[in-house]
């Protein structure tokens, strides 16, 4: 736990000098029954004392005190809430080395099946946006409640050639801050590269000038990136990366495939496709996410089911002055309703 206002944490100080004033207060009233003549007398008038039911009343004042002396330090902790993402993109590879068999039965139908599973976890409140992306990247369904059209736009993906993981990163930010003006040709032109085409119907828009933030500060959205991490064309995925971190997009990436990879053949070429972990590791770094590594269609899977949990809740330092203001609250009602039971005063 932290303290916004530390310096207040001395007048917690002051509670032992309370406890020292509450017990010469009950020698000097124990002092003045003294001086009766006959303690039996005082006794037989007083009738059965209250016992230890005197302290309680006090007690609970005094962890009052303690209380709203703590939350007046305005302390912080790590708690665990209920995730304010409210829209989630899923950039799924449909490039030809998804045709990859080293993940049953291959590389493309094992992503399929997982994020069709992933969907039916997430709640039901989460809006969901798919883009596919090989040589070119598009948006195949924008962010909707529906699973059912979700689970249309994922059966409906076919193979093409070329991996441009960077214009899928730049398609989904396009999306979730349509505001922006996010053009891919623009993005691809800054950087000299050439640009994977992105089939969208919306207008551009203008880009306006933006404030970067914090990475990881965006919370109402976050990019699942799905892909073997090879890049042959398009935006630098790095570039794209920067770009998602400058808007505090958080980008969990999923590395599908094996490391050692191996020679697949499509429209009569073949290659050899292994998976690039080292730049799927840097985009999620560089955007405060995560990386997984799904080697089997089981893994793939787990990874869905644990990103499906982190992303309806999360662990933040939060500020809980107001929960300790509100036990000290509590506190002092119940130790001034007790004396006003037991006693018939205030304390």
């Amino acid at each position: 736990m932290t303290f916004l206002w530390p310096q207040f944490l001395w007048l917690l100080l002051t509670l032992p000098l309370l406890v020292l004033l509450y017990l010469w207060l009950l020698r000097r009233r124990k002092a003045l029954a003294l001086r009766y003549a006959s303690l039996s007398i005082v006794k037989e008038a007083m009738g059965k004392g209250p016992g230890i039911r005197r302290h309680i009343p006090p007690v609970l004042f005094l962890l009052a005190l303690a209380a709203m002396l703590v939350a007046a330090a305005r302390p912080f902790a790590v708690v665990t809430l209920p995730s304010q993402q409210e829209t989630i993109i899923l950039a799924m590879d449909v490039s030809g080395s998804m045709r990859a068999t080293d993940v049953k039965p291959n590389r493309l139908v094992a992503s399929q099946v997982a994020a069709k599973a992933f969907l039916e976890e997430l709640p039901r409140n989460v809006r969901v946006g798919i883009v596919a992306f090989a040589g070119t990247a598009q948006v195949v369904q924008p962010p909707t409640l529906s699973r059912e059209d979700l689970v249309a736009a994922i059966d409906k993906f076919q193979m093409q050639r070329a991996t441009a993981i960077g214009s899928a990163i730049v398609i989904a930010l396009a999306e979730l801050f349509p505001d922006q003006g996010i053009d891919l040709d623009a993005v691809a032109r800054a950087s000299g590269r050439p640009r994977a085409m992105a089939i969208d119907a919306a207008p551009k828009k203008p880009q306006k000038e933006f404030t970067p933030v914090a990475p990881g500060s965006y919370n109402s959205a976050a990019i699942i990136l799905l892909t073997d991490g090879q890049r042959t064309t398009g935006v630098d995925t790095l570039e794209a990366a920067k770009m998602a971190a400058d808007r505090g997009v958080r980008i969990y990436t999923v590395g599908i495939g094996t490391v050692d990879g191996e020679t697949i053949g499509f429209e009569g070429w073949s290659m050899r496709v292994r998976l690039d972990e080292e730049t799927l590791k840097k985009i999620a770094l560089q955007t405060q996410g995560e990386y997984f590594y799904a080697g089997t269609a089981e893994n793939l899977k787990a990874v869905y089911e644990k990103l499906g949990s982190r992303l309806t809740v999360e662990k933040k330092e939060t500020e809980v002055s107001g929960l300790l203001a509100l036990v000290a609250a509590v506190l002092a009602l119940l130790a001034g309703g007790l004396s006003m039971l037991w006693f018939n005063r205030v304390l």
